[in-house]
């Protein structure tokens, strides 16, 4: 039996606590935007392009894809992926309005300056053109030392709109609850401490991660509360 991709149909249970709730945000966020992505798509910080296979089938109209990561990153992760296009992390190596749509997720928290790579990726997307972010709020320091930023919705917004986006669609992932779970499956799955220990809390933590999942209400973010992370769409 195929392994389930750590992306796309992660399953929850003892040892993905810590992602399983995000991972699936995420995903859920993606696939409900696939019907506005046509045409050449540009991945920014494209990474193992675990989306690919979402983004390129149906209900998608994408007919193109570019990955577009630093060298350096050009081999990563669990398995081999070459980006069809390499960047320095600020200038898009492409001709002003030469793609439909796109996406950064989980990039725009490791750009010094994420102002400059969003006026980039609207310099280079065409009028009325859709870009997927995501990032995260309650997320532990990661890609030491590029961890740069975590953002509210209302400074994300602010970036975009200051970047030219005219058309701003974002919202929280998660609420309180998913916020707690997040915070359990983190703890229990990499805090430091002994193995024996780790099983056995894992066996009691999956349950309640289970059930605050099920629960969670994703709120108004203007009500003030904790959040996961934030994603949607920006349109130029």
């Amino acid at each position: 039996m195929a392994a389930a991709d750590p992306f796309l149909d992660m399953p929850l249970n003892l040892h993905t606590q810590d992602l399983y709730g995000v991972r699936t945000r995420i995903r859920r966020s993606l696939r409900a935007n696939l019907p506005r992505f046509h045409g050449t798509f540009l991945d920014i910080g494209c990474g193992v392009q675990p989306y690919r296979p979402l983004i390129t089938a149906e209900p998608s109209r994408v007919t193109q894809y570019l990955g577009m990561d630093l060298e350096q990153n050009a081999v990563q992760g669990y398995h081999k992926v070459t980006p069809e296009l390499v960047w320095d992390g600020r200038t898009i190596p492409l001709p002003d309005a030469s793609v439909d749509c796109g996406m950064a997720t989980e990039v725009l928290e490791h750009c010094p300056d994420p102002g400059a790579v969003l006026r980039e990726a609207h310099r280079v997307l065409r009028p009325n053109g859709v870009l997927f972010i995501s990032v995260p709020f309650l997320w532990p320091l990661h890609d030491v030392p590029y961890d740069e930023y975590r953002y509210t919705p209302f400074a994300l917004e602010r970036i975009a709109r200051t970047a030219g986006f005219a058309q701003v669609e974002l919202r929280p992932m998660g609420g309180w609850d998913a916020s707690l779970a997040q915070m359990l499956g983190l703890w229990v799955i990499r805090r430091p401490m002994p193995a024996w220990k780790r099983g056995l809390l894992k066996r009691l933590t999956l349950p309640v991660v289970r059930q605050l999942l099920k629960h969670d209400h994703v709120p108004d973010p203007r009500s003030g509360p904790m959040i996961t992370g934030i994603a949607g769409i920006i349109v130029k």
